[in-house]
């Protein structure tokens, strides 16, 4: 974006949307997503969101496909969202989405809780399946990461990029 007062300068003239595009996002998400406040998750949500928005717009993906991808997310997980065979349209952009989902279903969690585990009584019925083998914390971050680069990707559209 052009910087309104210095015609010809872009407002963060040290990242380029090349540079942008060609971070290691996987990365990004791998460490990011269990980060502490901080470098790392400015760093998600910053950077990284807006090179994966740069990636997918130029292969035209709809903004309304990420953000239903976030939703995927938020509602069964990131493994279950990664298993997905076309996790958005289009093979490319479902190629970059599941190596993304799969470098965040590889983040590191947090440490074991510590001491024995809790006794309840034996459950009657089904043991209840659960679709995400994350920290529902994690799943949620990633969702709210999704959802920001579809929001970039609309800002970028409305904008004319």
């Amino acid at each position: 974006m052009e910087h309104p007062e210095r015609p010809g300068q872009t407002e963060h003239p040290g990242h380029t949307e090349d540079e942008l595009a060609g971070l290691d996002i996987p990365a990004l998400l791998r460490y990011g997503l269990t980060a502490a406040p901080g470098p790392l998750r400015t760093s998600l949500f910053g950077d990284g969101a807006v090179g994966a928005a740069v990636l997918l717009d130029r292969l035209d993906t709809e903004p309304r496909s990420v953000a239903y991808l976030a939703e995927v997310v938020r509602a069964g997980g990131v493994r279950a969202a990664a298993d997905l065979p076309e996790p958005l349209p289009r093979p490319e952009a479902a190629a970059l989405a599941r190596d993304w989902l799969e470098a965040a279903a590889s983040a590191p969690q947090g440490p074991a809780p510590q001491g024995p585990a809790p006794q309840s009584p034996a459950p009657q019925g089904p043991a209840p399946q659960s679709t995400s083998t994350q920290d529902p914390a994690t799943d949620d971050t990633a969702a709210r990461w999704l959802h920001a680069v579809a929001t970039i990707i609309e800002v970028r559209r409305r904008a004319g990029r």
